[in-house]
């Protein structure tokens, strides 16, 4: 794993050890537990589950991005003097999991009949997380009075060749005491899109507002 200011891709070596998150997002999503105490310092604890979750988000290699252990989580959090809580880990362990697989799903959407089906599907090549960068779009909400996104990340992903960049405003939400979703009563709500980096990703927003204004009319050529 490397620093927050860092980009993860594929050419770092095996996913044994990969997944897309970050250290400051970990300590952000840790800190959305209303047990924790981020001035309080806690010994490394034994036991902690060394069990690891596959995710659905394919590598370029083929195989899948993997989830860290409980134990791998607190570790690497300790590491960064993020002062974790052992007692924590079992929940902010499913909700990081959880908050990527959503990510990924919505990224999914943009993507659908983009053309990555024909070499199988997109992949994810990096990862960043720019929790202190403001998008634009986030900036102006602010301005407008909206609470300013928790957490930031820009993915890349690879489309047949063709590499595309996702940035993902991460915001929390009404907690919802009675909800069976594995963040439990913790709510996100996450603002994902295509950057604008090129035509396709202009083209890409163009063509979503299209469908959300005139459902199946004829997009303009």
């Amino acid at each position: 794993m490397s620093d927050t200011n860092e980009s993860h891709s594929h050419s770092e070596g095996s996913s044994q050890g990969k997944c897309p998150v970050d250290h400051a997002s970990r300590e952000k999503w840790a800190n959305l537990n209303s047990g924790s105490n981020p001035h309080q310092f806690h010994q490394p604890p034994g036991g902690l589950p060394m069990d690891r979750e596959v995710s659905s988000i394919p590598r370029v290699e083929g195989d899948n991005w993997v989830y860290p252990s409980q134990a791998q989580f607190y570790d690497a959090m300790a590491r960064k003097n993020h002062n974790p809580r052992a007692g924590d880990m079992q929940v902010v362990v499913p909700i990081h999991n959880a908050v990527n697989e959503r990510t990924w799903q919505e990224v999914l959407k943009w993507e659908a009949s983009r053309g990555g089906e024909k070499c199988g599907g997109i992949k994810l090549v990096s990862f960043k997380g720019n929790a202190h960068k403001l998008t634009p779009k986030a900036w102006v909400k602010t301005l407008l009075g909206y609470h300013a996104p928790f957490d930031r990340h820009d993915w890349v992903v690879d489309r047949c060749g063709v590499r595309m960049r996702y940035v993902i405003d991460f915001y929390t939400g009404r907690a919802d005491p009675n909800s069976s979703s594995p963040t439990g009563n913790t709510s996100f709500y996450l603002d994902v899109r295509p950057a604008l980096d090129n035509v396709e990703g202009f083209k890409m927003r163009f063509d979503r507002l299209w469908d959300q204004w005139f459902g199946n009319t004829a997009r303009p050529t």
